[in-house]
């Protein structure tokens, strides 16, 4: 399988791609506008064909590029939908599957930063891509677009969490220069959610936040509503 991990700097956002060896099929998850360009530069490199582009939540920070990509290239636009898209082919719930060549993708519902949170999970390479829902050693805000720390609490110990411990963990953002992360490991030193702490010490600190807005909150997440703004 080709895997690359892509970041974009100004958002510390990560993006994803990844193809069949075989049958050249590939998706992107989480690309971001500013870098679209990049993206369709590495998929002509390296004579991919994007099947799917795909979000882990209707993000607030930066604008995804998976309409652009779509309208460039055929693919189709999958997003939660909880998060009430409009014009995204693929609909996604928790339980559904994105096939591309000889690989699979299973969906695992994961609200809680926001309602429409999924994470992605390639069972045959161990690897999930959680996208805000937990990050290494950290995890998204839960204190707008319908988050719940309680609901994140849960969603994060029964679909990420629960999974074997040498599972790697690939998260939306790093803000520290991290990459990857293990189930184990997240488990152990998660400062919010690992190292036994209870649903209620988490929603405490949740609470004890105080967070300001995501510079591009007020025009991010209208466009995402709308697979970015592309048509």
């Amino acid at each position: 399988m080709i895997f690359r991990q892509l970041c974009d700097r100004e958002t510390c956002s990560y993006t994803y791609l990844l193809a069949c060896e075989r049958t050249r099929e590939a998706v992107v998850i989480d690309p971001v506008i500013e870098q679209v360009g990049r993206d369709a530069t590495l998929l002509e490199e390296l004579g991919l064909s994007l099947v799917a582009t795909l979000e882990t939540h209707v993000h607030a920070d930066h604008i995804t590029g998976g309409g652009q990509l779509r309208d460039q290239t055929g693919a189709k636009f999958g997003v939660s939908a909880a998060g009430q898209v409009g014009g995204a082919e693929l609909q996604l719930v928790g339980g559904d599957t994105i096939r591309f060549g000889d690989h699979e993708l299973e969906v695992r519902a994961t609200p809680g930063h926001t309602s429409s949170c999924l994470s992605y999970y390639l069972a045959e390479a161990g690897i999930i891509f959680t996208g805000d829902a937990l990050f290494i050693r950290g995890c998204g805000r839960t204190d707008f677009q319908e988050g719940d720390s309680h609901t994140l609490y849960r969603s994060v110990h029964a679909q990420i969490l629960s999974l074997p411990g040498p599972t790697r963990i690939y998260p939306g953002h790093d803000y520290k220069g991290l990459t990857v992360s293990t189930v184990a490991e997240e488990k152990e030193f998660n400062p919010r959610l690992g190292g036994g702490r209870t649903a209620a010490d988490f929603v405490a600190i949740m609470d004890a936040l105080n967070l300001d807005d995501p510079e591009k909150l007020a025009i991010a997440v209208s466009a995402n509503q709308s697979c970015g703004g592309a048509t």
